[in-house]
C-alpha cells in the first residue's frame, strides 16, 4: 500500500502525486493538520482550507474511500500511519514554502517517500536559477512543453477506510467562498463561458469587475492557492479555448490569461531558488531605505482611511471579502510603500493575515515587485493612485462600490479628490477623509528615498 500526503493540493482530479501513487499499488489519502504551520495562515484563509478537506473528505467518500485526518507533526503522524497500514512508500506534492519545506525534508528523512511536481506547470529545478527579467524567465518557461492533467484515480486504486475524525470549527468576520474542487470547477466553467475571451479587454476595468465578478477577470485566485483546482486543468482549458478562437481578438483575449499563469510561475521559481523571499530583498540595493514606518499612517491605510479613493476603495474590498481585484492591489501595495514608505514586509503580513487567495510564492515577489526591491526592471516604479483611477475607474463604480461616504458625489471630484481644497472636500463629503500625505511631496520624496537607496544622485 501507498500513502499520499495531502498539503496544500486539495483535490482529487489533476493531482500529479495522487495519480503517480495510485498507479502503482492502492492508496490511502492523508491529510495532516500541523499546529506550527496553523500559526502561519491568516484566520480567514484556514477556515476556507479546512472548508476544502471536509469537501475532500466527502468526495473521497463518494469513492468508496476515505480521507484519514490526523493532528501533529507530519514525520511523526505519517510513520504511525505507515506503520498501522503497512505501507510502504509515501507521495507527497513538492511545496517550496520554507516551512513546507523543512516538513518534507523530515518525512523524506523519516520514510521511504517519493515526490512530484504538481504545483507549477514547469519544474522550477527544470530551468535556470535566476532570470533578469520575466519576458526572459517567460521565454525559457515557455519554451518547455507543458503537461497534460494528470488522471484520477479509480475508486478500485483507493484504500477501503473509513475515518471519523471531526475537523475543526471555526467561523470568521466574512462570508467565505463555497469551498473544494466542484466549486472551483464550476467557476471556471462559467468564466471560459463567458469571461475568458474578453480578458485582456476587461481585467482592468473596474466598473466591468464589480457588474460582473466572475467574467471581467476569474476570480480562481482562492482556488488556485489552496489547490482546489490543478494548474494543468486549467492551461489544457485555456488551450483548447485559445484553438478553438474564431478570430484573432479572441486568441489575444485568451492568450493574455495564460500568460497571467506565467507570473506565478515565476513567482514559485523565485521562492524555490530564493527560500528567503518572504523576509529579505531579492534585489541587492548599495544602501538601506529609509522606511519611515509610520504606525498611524500603517493604521489608517489597514483601515481605508487614507483619503485616497482608489487605495481606500482596495483596502475595503480586502477588509469585506479578502480579496482585492489585482489593479487595486497594485495601487494599495505601491502606497504603502512609495508614498507613505512603509516596508513591505509588514504589508505583506497584513496581506498574508487577510487574504483568502494569499500564496506565499504570490504575495513575497509581488509586494518585492512593487517595492523595488524584487525583480522590476524599472528601478523606482511608483503609482500614482489619481492617475490609476482616471485610467481605470474613472466613473468612480468601484470605488463608489466600497467607499460609501463619496456616493453622490460627482465622479470626477473622486477622481480628483486628493488634490481638492479641504474646504471642497468638506463641503463635498464631510464623512469622508483628507489625505493623510501630499500626493506631490510624498511622490517626490519616494523618488528621493529611493534614489539615495539605489545610490543615484
Amino acid at each position: 500500500m501507498h500513502l499520499f500526503w495531502h498539503q496544500r493540493d486539495l483535490r482529487i482530479p489533476d493531482n500529479c502525486g495522487l495519480a503517480a501513487a495510485a498507479g502503482e499499488d492502492t492508496t490511502l489519502p492523508v491529510y495532516i493538520l500541523d499546529p506550527e504551520l496553523r500559526e502561519q495562515v491568516g484566520p480567514r484563509q484556514w477556515t476556507f482550507l479546512i472548508n476544502g478537506v471536509r469537501r475532500l473528505k466527502q468526495h473521497y467518500r463518494e469513492l468508496g474511500s476515505d480521507l484519514l485526518v490526523r493532528e501533529g507533526d507530519p514525520a511523526a503522524e505519517l510513520g504511525e500511519i505507515a506503520a498501522e497500514y503497512d505501507a510502504d512508500r509515501l507521495w507527497y506534492n513538492c511545496h517550496y514554502r520554507p516551512g513546507r519545506r523543512k516538513r518534507q525534508q523530515q518525512v523524506d528523512n523519516a520514510l521511504p517517500t517519493e515526490s512530484m511536481t504538481d504545483l507549477t506547470l514547469v519544474d522550477p529545478a527544470g530551468l535556470e536559477p535566476r532570470y533578469p527579467s520575466h519576458s526572459q524567465f517567460y521565454n525559457d518557461w515557455q519554451a518547455v512543453e507543458k503537461p497534460t492533467p494528470a488522471a484520477s484515480p479509480s475508486s478500485d486504486a483507493l484504500a477501503d477506510v473509513t475515518d471519523d475524525t471531526e475537523l475543526p470549527e471555526a467561523s470568521v468576520d466574512i462570508e467565505l467562498p463555497e469551498a473544494g474542487y466542484r466549486a472551483a470547477r464550476s467557476q471556471y466553467d462559467e468564466f471560459l463561458a463567458d469571461g475568458i475571451e474578453t480578458y485582456n479587454d476587461t481585467r482592468d476595468d473596474m466598473a466591468a469587475a464589480v457588474d460582473r465578478p466572475v467574467g471581467a477577470v476569474s476570480r480562481l485566485s482562492p482556488y488556485i492557492a489552496a489547490g482546489m483546482i490543478g494548474v494543468r486543468e486549467l492551461w489544457a482549458d485555456a488551450t483548447d479555448r485559445y484553438a478553438a478562437a474564431s478570430s484573432d481578438a479572441e486568441r489575444r483575449n485568451v492568450d493574455k490569461f495564460r500568460y497571467e499563469l506565467s507570473w506565478r510561475e515565476q513567482n514559485y521559481h523565485l521562492l524555490s531558488n530564493n527560500p528567503a523571499l518572504p523576509t529579505e530583498s531579492y534585489k541587492t540595493i548599495p544602501n538601506p531605505i529609509a522606511w519611515r514606518n509610520e504606525p498611524a499612517e500603517f493604521a489608517a491605510w489597514k483601515r481605508g482611511e487614507t483619503g485616497y479613493p482608489l487605495v481606500d476603495a482596495g483596502m475595503r474590498q480586502l477588509d469585506a471579502e479578502g480579496y482585492i481585484h489585482n489593479r487595486p492591489r497594485q495601487n494599495v501595495a505601491s502606497f504603502l510603500t512609495k508614498h507613505l514608505l512603509v516596508d513591505w514586509r509588514k504589508g505583506a503580513a497584513y496581506f498574508a493575515d487577510k487574504l483568502i487567495d494569499h500564496e506565499p510564492a504570490n504575495n513575497s515577489a509581488n509586494w518585492q515587485w512593487i517595492a523595488s526591491t524584487g525583480t522590476d526592471t524599472v528601478d523606482v516604479r511608483i503609482f500614482d493612485p489619481v492617475a490609476q483611477m482616471a485610467k481605470y475607474d474613472d466613473e468612480a463604480v468601484y470605488v463608489n462600490e466600497y467607499v460609501p461616504e463619496l456616493r453622490g458625489v460627482e465622479a470626477e471630484k473622486i477622481v480628483d479628490w486628493p488634490n481638492l481644497s479641504s474646504g471642497e472636500q468638506l463641503e463635498l463629503a464631510p464623512e469622508y477623509h483628507e489625505p493623510i500625505v501630499d500626493r506631490n511631496s510624498a511622490y517626490e520624496r519616494a523618488q528621493r528615498v529611493f534614489n539615495d537607496a539605489l545610490g543615484k544622485q
